[in-house]
């Protein structure tokens, strides 16, 4: 099967959230890390088509999973698998910085799929 990867080592972006940058890419797979400033959070989202891992490396999240009121805290070292075509939302409701890295896999990896549910920043 036919994959695309639109990332590349070095990629990176601001966000009213944060940032990211891609520390490495390949056939079906995309490593990002990525810093979600204090208080803020992402966009209520789903995938059509990659799954996501999200370690977290520092600081303390909020993770939904699943619904809008399935929420989960976590922490250095926590691993939370989200599958393709599952609702989710990263938080920061520290005073510090939230570091995690994402590692997406699938078919078609591209920053045009997400579907924002949600969204504090106007971008829906």
């Amino acid at each position: 099967m036919k994959t695309t990867n639109n990332y590349q080592k070095g990629d990176k972006d601001v966000r009213p959230w944060g940032t990211w940058e891609v520390l490495n890419s390949g056939s079906g797979y995309c490593i990002k890390q990525i810093t979600v400033y204090p208080g803020k959070k992402l966009s209520l989202q789903v995938h059509q088509h990659r799954d996501e891992k999200w370690i977290i490396v520092q600081g303390h999240a909020v993770v939904t999973l699943g619904s809008k009121d399935c929420l989960r805290d976590s922490f250095l070292g926590d691993v939370i698998s989200i599958p393709k075509q599952v609702i989710h939302r990263i938080q920061n409701p520290g005073s510090h910085e939230l570091v995690f890295i994402e590692i997406q896999s699938g078919d078609i990896l591209d920053e045009n799929d997400i579907t924002r549910l949600e969204d504090e920043y106007g971008r829906l």
